[in-house]
């Protein structure tokens, strides 16, 4: 007589063991259990933290728009405009060869820009933010 594995959970009960990571991470009006609000929550639902938000949303997510336009443009000039991306431009340099060397340019000058941006505007939200919560602890 041979034995079977016990079955397994069905398909729509969770495995057992260690809680899911819905159930661990609490959310914004989730208390501890001493009932006391976990004080990330009181910060994630403030308004600095909204402002902290948008400083970086404003500023990332358009030029990541940008930037992915700008690296699909070329790469679709390379795929269909072999004519045009072969023109020459200076000796045997020719459009293809700029366009790809610009490419790492717009890389290092947005990683410049970006971090000018944050030591302005955002490293100075931040560390508002986590004294007020490191002073809580």
């Amino acid at each position: 007589m041979s034995s079977a594995p016990p079955p397994g959970p069905g398909p729509h009960q969770p495995p057992p063991g260690p809680a899911s990571a819905d159930s661990v991470q609490p959310s914004r009006t989730e208390a501890g259990p001493d009932g006391v609000p976990y004080p990330f929550a009181e910060v994630q639902a403030s308004g600095e933290f909204a402002e902290l938000r948008h400083a970086h949303r404003s500023f990332a997510f358009p030029l990541t728009v940008a930037f992915i336009a700008w690296y699909l443009g070329y790469v679709l000039l390379s795929s269909y405009a072999g004519g045009f991306m072969a023109l020459k431009v200076l000796g045997h340099i020719n459009v293809a060869l700029v366009l790809g060397l610009a490419q790492f340019l717009t890389t290092f000058l947005i990683a410049w820009w970006y971090s000018r941006h944050a030591a302005a505007r955002i490293d100075p939200r931040a560390q508002v933010i986590k004294k007020r919560l490191e002073g809580d602890a």
